[in-house]
């Protein structure tokens, strides 16, 4: 019985989390005609979802790619891949965990 709500739990979980960044997008509208503002003016909602779903797993994930990325080290280098490996499994989930603002859904420091 553990196992099943387990299962159940992480497949709600999962559901949830894929069904986050569709809802958010629909979400935004232009209400002060200001298109930088739209831009970059996420739903509260959307920033706490954000805030307690998704940065915790991203920042996971990123520490299993430092450990992945490490364990993998010696056959990257005699493959001559060590660049393309540090990008996938360290930097890509590290800027989505903290580069990006809080609820918007692309990622990148903007400098205007």
């Amino acid at each position: 019985m553990k196992l099943f709500r387990s299962t159940a739990a992480a497949l709600a979980l999962t559901t949830g989390l894929l069904a986050l960044p569709a809802h958010a997008e629909v979400a935004q509208q232009n209400t002060s005609g200001d298109p930088l503002y739209t831009a970059n003016a996420p739903k509260g909602y959307s920033m706490m979802g954000d805030l307690l779903i998704a940065r915790p797993l991203l920042i996971g994930a990123t520490a299993i790619g430092v450990v992945a990325f490490v364990v993998s080290l010696p056959f990257t280098a005699l493959g001559g891949n060590v660049g393309e490996a540090a990008q996938s499994l360290v930097v890509e989930p590290g800027k989505e965990a903290f580069v990006r603002c809080l609820g918007c859904t692309t990622s990148g420091y903007r400098q205007d």
